[in-house]
């Protein structure tokens, strides 16, 4: 278990941890564009701007995995670090447990309040009704949603890296084929999109709790799944949501910043909707990407914190971000060079794939700054410094990103609304290096 934490080689070490979680984040973002293809074929940018539009909705059921999964992960790490395995397996169960009534609060929550929802979330004439078919099943999966993403990071803080990367895997894999089924052989449109998503969450949620048990069987102390081992202490449930609310944050806000941009961009009909809504999904994999490699590497980082190897911590962190840096400038050539041929994957239209064209090359100049603030706030998540990763969420998505929508909308119309992001990151980034360079010397 402990292996991969003791690597001697960190580039190794990094590798071993980051990669799997890249492939799993990879195997997410190819049922993400699953669904978006798939609905795409009916040749209804109504449907496609409901999809759209719907992300950020299942972006915050997700972050509420973030609160128990990443704070549970930063948490366990340390404890590995410190040799503390009772507190180990206290943490886990509160975590799971706290999960799955989650999971069914949101689940009642949607079911009543969905009018209001799909009104929040910028749905209109042309496309409420498709946006309530995708929120109605988004919101009955919900606790298999929360238990599946919040265990990913889980397996991960307890090194079961191959397990954690197979669930992700085998439940957006699915995701896939019941895309396909549903959408393409059935006909049921965003409904089948939603159900897909739903069902594949199920499926992994089922594998995790398998995989769970069968270590329990075999002898794992840090696993038992009683009831009886849920006995949530002050200083444990602390130190979960201290660190998994800026965890949670970073999507939340994020989706309220997207909900917001949606509705910016609205302004220009449903078919500037529908070219964005491709752009992003595009954009998707370089962020998805920078977030697994930031991601995996976390609980290697808070494991060197916990066990006082703090320049070994260093070196992983800068490698890290160096890996990260150049994935995202390989991203960014890529986008520049061929945005128009993605755009032509998932539209038919020509100057809807002109427009989602010009959208990827213009989201694509933030993919290598992604590298960069991704891995700073996985360091101050895996420190336990929640206020810092805290400050970083809502200095991108509060105070920079919807100012820089609203005025950039009023100087350069929808042109400046899609050149937002790129130029909030930029400034980021640079702040986030300097939060890095100040923390770093206060701990030496």
């Amino acid at each position: 278990m402990t292996t991969v934490f003791e690597e001697k080689n960190i580039s190794k070490a990094i590798m071993r941890m980051g990669l799997p979680a890249m492939l799993g984040q990879l195997t997410t973002l190819i049922y993400n564009i699953a669904d978006t293809f798939f609905v795409s074929l009916t040749k209804e940018p109504a449907m496609i701007a409901a999809v759209t539009l719907c992300t950020p909705i299942l972006l915050i059921i997700m972050s509420i995995a973030s609160v128990f999964g990443m704070g549970g992960n930063s948490v366990i790490a340390r404890l590995l670090g410190e040799n503390k395995n009772k507190e180990v397996r206290s943490t886990l169960n509160f975590c799971l447990y706290a999960m799955l009534f989650a999971g069914i609060i949101v689940l009642v929550a949607g079911v009543f309040f969905m009018g209001p929802i799909a009104k929040i979330s910028g749905a209109d004439t042309e496309n409420v009704v498709y946006t309530y078919d995708y929120l109605k099943y988004i919101f009955l999966g919900a606790p298999f949603i929360i238990l599946s993403n919040g265990l990913v990071h889980l397996f991960r803080s307890l090194g079961f890296i191959k397990e954690s990367t197979v669930g992700l895997a085998l439940g957006n894999t699915i995701n896939v084929v019941f895309d396909f089924v549903f959408i393409v052989l059935l006909d049921w449109g965003t409904a089948g999109a939603a159900l897909a998503t739903s069902f594949g969450f199920f499926c992994s949620t089922v594998y995790y709790l398998v995989c769970m048990l069968r270590a329990e069987r075999k002898g794992n102390q840090l696993v038992l799944l009683s009831i009886k081992q849920f006995a949530p202490y002050k200083k444990m449930v602390y130190s979960v949501v201290s660190i998994g609310i800026p965890g949670a944050l970073i999507t939340v806000l994020l989706s309220v910043s997207n909900i917001v941009l949606n509705n910016f961009i609205g302004i220009y009909g449903s078919n500037a909707v529908a070219s964005y809504g491709i752009a992003y999904k595009v954009d998707m994999v370089p962020i998805m990407l920078s977030v697994g490699l930031s991601q995996g590497v976390a609980p290697l980082i808070g494991y060197y914190y916990g066990a006082g190897k703090k320049d070994r911590m260093s070196q992983a962190i800068k490698i890290s971000t160096i890996y990260g840096f150049l994935l995202g400038t390989i991203f960014l050539a890529v986008f520049c060079l061929f945005g128009t041929k993605l755009a032509g994957v998932f539209l038919h239209d020509e100057s809807l794939i002109h427009q989602a064209g010009y959208f990827i090359s213009i989201l694509g100049l933030s993919a290598p700054m992604l590298g960069i603030i991704n891995m700073i706030t996985s360091y101050f998540q895996a420190l336990g410094a929640a206020v810092k990763s805290l400050v970083i969420t809502i200095m991108r998505n509060v105070i920079l990103f919807i100012p820089a929508v609203i005025i950039l909308n009023s100087l350069f119309q929808l042109g400046g609304v899609i050149a937002a992001q790129p130029i909030v990151e930029t400034v980021l980034s640079i702040i986030c290096i300097v939060m890095y360079a100040k923390d770093s010397r206060d701990k030496n």
